[in-house]
């Protein structure tokens, strides 16, 4: 987990999603995986952060549609 107040850049694209300490100027995806047994990366912590761009052009590409449902009430 990503601690204390920095700059969230994209990895895919570069734009910076939120300066040292702001409030995120848009939104993002924040992935984080713990590698284990059977993989090429057994014991690596990889994480990275997405523009919603570039989310929207990463999913567009899968074979099987992102599963999608409309949130009634907002928080």
């Amino acid at each position: 987990m990503k601690t204390g107040h920095k700059e969230i850049i994209c990895n895919c694209c570069k734009k910076v999603v939120q300066k040292d300490g702001a409030v995120p100027n848009m939104e993002y995806l924040h992935i984080q995986k713990e590698w284990g047994y059977f993989s090429g990366k057994d014991g690596e912590i990889q994480e990275f952060d997405i523009c919603e761009s570039c989310y929207d052009a990463w999913v567009k590409g899968f074979q099987i549609p992102v599963e999608s449902r409309e949130v009634v009430e907002l928080m």
